[in-house]
């Protein structure tokens, strides 16, 4: 999958950028039809702990995903906005597949 990754107010490294590679492609497994995602990493106030925000945004045909998450490191709140991703892509998967069994099933009445 074609994934675009943008570090806002700081350098991102070569090991950041893998993890979300990672993590991200794991979505495949979820939803086979994915088009492209883009993650954007940013650094917030600084006086805070948690100033770390993770926003992926994930294109799938007809519809496009976004999860926000802002926690201590990148990498947490990666995780917990791919694991929102993978249950909107779940949600998604299952609405298609009753769509597509309702069509079948109007086309056998006709």
């Amino acid at each position: 999958m074609k994934i675009g990754i943008q570090s806002i107010h700081f350098s991102a490294d070569q090991k950041l950028l893998a993890f979300i590679q990672k993590k991200v492609d794991k979505l495949d497994q979820f939803y086979d039809q994915i088009i492209s995602g883009e993650v954007y990493l940013k650094l917030n106030n600084v006086a805070e702990d948690t100033n770390k925000t993770s926003e992926i945004k994930i294109m799938i045909p007809g519809v496009t995903l976004f999860a926000k998450e802002t926690c201590k490191t990148f990498e947490e709140a990666t995780d917990l906005a791919i694991e929102s991703l993978r249950k909107q892509l779940t949600k998604q998967k299952d609405k298609v597949k009753s769509h597509e069994s309702n069509h079948k099933d109007l086309v056998k009445e006709v």
